[in-house]
């Protein structure tokens, strides 16, 4: 059976340096007329789940999140040249992600609570494209809630590729890890986030890994 590697992006992956969140507030300032008042925490949550709250902490109530997530990936697509200038490529990344994908049991794609436009304009503008599965991948415009991207992607993979994969979860935060947990998939924390390795074995986590610069001990567990 192979695995369906799915990659959490933001902080497991390469930092966007605040490019996204930049957007976020000018499209929410531009689709409601509203001043932008309070940062929600955004590590590990769904697009979905975070415009939720948002609207309700601004008390807007006219309008929808399909408007809302079309003016923000304009926003995001105009400024994207940015994530490269102002973010940084996580240490291991490029190398890991060359290992699992010359390997022929490994599929691998894309878990993220960011909206698939976002995401893909993200791994675009560190060339890492190419070594993902994006149609297959779990984004957050398919739910609020976390554990389900994974469920979908994890669907998806099978419906296209006409078998069924041993999953994988490679995250940062604990929503990452109890998102697996839900799914029966192996969850790997990354503390290049906010929480420790501690917090993320604590959450659950079957592995931890302080980063992905040991490429070959990353490899190692992700197939495990």
């Amino acid at each position: 059976m192979r695995r369906l590697v799915m990659w959490d992006i933001d902080y497991t992956l390469l930092r966007g340096g605040g490019v996204a969140a930049q957007a976020w507030r000018a499209a929410f300032t531009a689709v409601t007329g509203v001043a932008w008042r309070a940062m929600p925490i955004f590590g590990g949550r769904t697009d979905l789940d975070i415009c939720a709250e948002v609207f309700a902490a601004h008390g807007v109530t006219d309008c929808t999140p399909e408007r809302f997530f079309a003016r923000y990936v304009e926003e995001v697509h105009g400024s994207r040249h940015l994530f490269a200038e102002q973010g940084e490529l996580l240490p291991g990344v490029r190398d890991v992600l060359d290992e699992l994908g010359a390997r022929g049991d490994v599929v691998q794609t894309l878990v993220t609570g960011n909206v698939p436009q976002v995401a893909a304009a993200k791994v675009a503008a560190f060339d890492l494209a190419a070594a993902f599965d994006a149609e297959i991948g779990g984004y957050g415009t398919d739910d609020s809630v976390r554990a389900t991207l994974v469920r979908r992607c994890r669907e998806r993979a099978e419906a296209k590729y006409g078998e069924r994969f041993r999953a994988v979860v490679v995250g940062d935060t604990a929503y990452d890890v109890t998102a697996a947990l839900a799914n029966d998939a192996l969850a790997v924390g990354v503390a290049t986030g906010s929480a420790s390795m501690a917090e993320l074995a604590l959450a659950g986590a079957h592995a931890v890994l302080p980063d992905l610069s040991d490429v070959d001990a990353a490899v190692a567990v992700i197939t495990s």
